[in-house]
């Protein structure tokens, strides 16, 4: 049997683009450090988030120094609280699930992306070494109101950053409920 050249050159170049692909998911998975979504943020009632810990009051508490944790609950079209205040220098590990649907959480400009499931707790932990302003919104449509929810994370420089006494809430116009840090001087999770 006798194959021609042009097919051989065929055959050789599919043969090496599929190489090419296996060996890109390959890297990505193990070589670049990509860290795939697990279950190690745990479950939670989504109907009974108001005795949740964490979830019944969300904001951000320090848990040690430069580390703070910043709870976060989506529901339609918000999230709460609606705006999140963090020093500088600082590791923050975000704990997010939903209460009614299924949503995403995105800070943008950074590589902090995750789904948000009802019942289940997305955990993401972000450096934040600069001060700054970042968007948070869902990435998953989760119905007509979806293109306007959204959030705000401020980075403050570490002089400007004070923690508050109690967790102030005011809800917006649009139904976000805007809170400040609250501090309870231990972990939760």
């Amino acid at each position: 049997m006798h194959v021609h050249n042009y097919e051989k050159l065929w055959l050789g170049a599919s043969l090496l683009l599929i190489v090419g692909f296996i060996s890109t998911i390959v890297y990505g998975a193990v070589g670049a450090g990509v860290v795939m979504v697990n279950d190690e943020g745990g479950q939670v009632n989504p109907s009974d988030l108001a005795n949740t810990s964490g979830f019944d009051d969300p904001g951000v508490t320090k848990v040690g120094p430069n580390e703070y944790e910043v709870h976060v609950v989506a529901l339609r079209f918000a999230f709460q609280p609606g705006t999140v205040e963090v020093p500088a220098n600082s590791t923050v590990t975000f704990y997010v699930t939903s209460r009614d649907v299924i949503h995403g959480f995105q800070i943008v400009g950074t590589n902090a992306n995750t789904m948000v499931i009802p019942g289940e707790v997305s955990k993401i932990t972000v450096n934040f070494d600069e001060p700054g302003e970042y968007g948070i919104v869902c990435h998953e449509y989760c119905g007509s109101g979806h293109h306007s929810m959204a959030a705000e994370l401020l980075v403050k420089e570490p002089s400007n950053f004070t923690m508050q006494d109690d967790t102030q809430t005011q809800t917006s116009g649009n139904g976000t409920t805007n809170a400040t840090a609250t501090p309870t001087g231990g972990e939760s999770a």
